[in-house]
């Protein structure tokens, strides 16, 4: 009797997870957005939804929170939770409306960049060093930010012609840039109102009409960003600090010294944000203009899973809320009723797909209730109009929760040695 057994055939291995995004995903799911959008202009005919002018207000908007969330990347992904990134952002705003109707507004965003960077060092001087916890030290750093700039500015700008105690002098403008002939063609072809060819128009002629040349700086880096953190043996050691320290360690990573370098570039990438926002968008700096943008970014970089790409979307996504609120955005807001209802249906859809009936029955209940408001109002109360950028933060947080994966020692205590 042969003793040779028939080798029983192993188990093909079970995958986990989800399934990668590619390119042409990604550009097909842009693609279905726009005519999602576009459907809901055409039939709402809130023709400001996607003009030059919206467009361009929501890009405006959305770059100081950008900087923010990106500082907040840099941070996390080396294990440091900046919850200080609102008081990061005032520093930036005073130093750089100093600087800026002092010497220029270049030179105000190299101090408004290093004023940020400043209170970058503080939180790291105070978390890394001696492992204060990370959230009480960021919160310090906000009241202690607000503090030293209403103090700073009643001696500073008080004094000054044409400032008070409470905002500066006005600051000289940088140089915007707008393409002659097609930024004209392109507003031409806005105002027609066609589906579709028309927002692609308001959307292009938004991003080459009157664009600062901050804007464009500060919209490379968030590639620069993603090459240096995910494509360079620095930003593979930098996130090693952030998933397992003391395994960097052990291959011989100084964790304390790229932690400082990640906190410091985080507080100048927030610095900078906060100079953006009185250089840039208003001309002055004003007490209180951050407006919560800091706790906005992080709320972005959560949104987009701690990586670049998803993080400029959910700073987008932000500043395009934001951009309606200003604009006088009670008919726009009213339109974006519509648009969450057709968007829940598409929800209960795929919950039914999946075999998620509850889910479902849930999405659909909603999506009957924001049908039924938006066909029997003309618009929604300007209070609501006023909150849709903080519900907006809300919701997108609640919904992208299910999805996210923070750094596995973000916000860990660490100790130099603590491995061996």
């Amino acid at each position: 009797m042969s003793t040779a057994t028939a080798a029983k055939p192993s188990a093909a291995p079970k995958k986990t997870g989800r399934r990668k995004l590619t390119w042409p995903w990604i550009l097909l799911i842009v693609a279905a957005g726009l005519v999602l959008f576009s459907l809901v202009r055409v039939v709402s005919g809130a023709n400001d939804l996607t003009s030059v002018g919206q467009v361009s207000g929501a890009l405006r908007l959305a770059v100081p929170i950008g900087m923010a969330g990106l500082g907040g990347l840099w941070a996390e992904r080396a294990g440091v939770v900046n919850i200080g990134l609102e008081g990061m952002m005032i520093l930036g705003t005073w130093f750089g409306a100093w600087a800026g109707y002092q010497w220029g507004p270049w030179a105000g965003v190299l101090l408004g960049l290093l004023g940020g960077a400043l209170g970058g060092l503080l939180h790291a001087i105070i978390t890394v060093t001696f492992n204060v916890n990370h959230i009480v030290s960021g919160v310090a750093i906000n009241i202690l930010a607000a503090g030293f700039t209403m103090y700073l500015s009643n001696f500073t700008f008080g004094e000054a012609e044409g400032g008070s105690s409470k905002q500066s002098p006005r600051i000289d403008p940088i140089t915007d840039i707008t393409i002659p002939g097609l930024s004209d063609w392109l507003a031409d072809l806005q105002q027609k109102h066609w589906f579709l060819i028309s927002d692609l128009a308001g959307i292009l002629g938004g991003l080459v009409t009157e664009l600062s040349l901050l804007t464009i700086v500060a919209i490379l880096l968030i590639p620069a960003t993603w090459w240096v953190l995910w494509r360079t043996a620095f930003g593979l050691r930098l996130r090693s600090c952030g998933e397992n320290p003391v395994a960097a360690e052990s291959l011989g990573v100084n964790v304390y010294k790229y932690k400082y370098i990640a906190v410091v570039i985080s507080g100048a990438l927030a610095g900078l944000g906060g100079a953006f926002l009185a250089i840039v968008s208003t001309g002055i700096y004003q007490e209180g203009q951050t407006g919560g943008r800091g706790y906005i970014g992080l709320a972005a970089m959560i949104f987009g899973n701690w990586m670049p790409g998803g993080m400029a979307l959910g700073a987008g996504l932000f500043g395009f809320t934001d951009s309606l609120k200003i604009r006088g955005g009670a008919e726009n807001v009213h339109a974006l009723l519509l648009l969450v209802a057709i968007l829940l249906v598409l929800a209960a859809a795929w919950q039914l797909y999946k075999k998620r009936y509850v889910p479902a029955v849930v999405s659909a209940v909603f999506a009957v209730g924001f049908f039924l408001w938006y066909a029997f109002t003309d618009e929604v109360p300007s209070q609501f109009v006023d909150a849709a950028p903080y519900v907006t933060t809300l919701l997108v947080l609640a919904l992208s929760a299910q999805r996210l994966r923070m750094p596995k020692a973000d916000g860990l205590p660490y100790r130099k040695g603590q491995g061996k």
